[in-house]
């Protein structure tokens, strides 16, 4: 199985790097970014057979460790 996971940083909570990144394609000319919000991407191969099994496999991941739960939200997609 293969899961996919986005971790974004909650609405609210300042993003530096993300305004940075609208800074720097304004600077280059990209007009009408209004803002950016970054995130990660993780793709990770699991032996697991049973989706539901990988899932919340991949969400005790996410919860443990991947995932900061304070500042973060985070989406989970799995698939063979």
């Amino acid at each position: 199985m293969k899961a996919r996971i986005h971790i974004t940083l909650k609405p609210g909570v300042l993003d530096p790097q993300g305004k940075a990144i609208a800074n720097a394609l304004g600077n280059l000319g990209f007009q009408g970014v209004d803002s950016v919000r970054q995130g990660k991407f993780l793709e990770i191969d699991l032996a697991e057979s049973d989706p539901a099994k990988a899932r919340a496999d991949v969400n005790a991941m996410c919860e443990g460790l991947l995932a900061n739960l304070v500042i973060e939200d985070y989406a989970v997609e799995v698939s063979e």
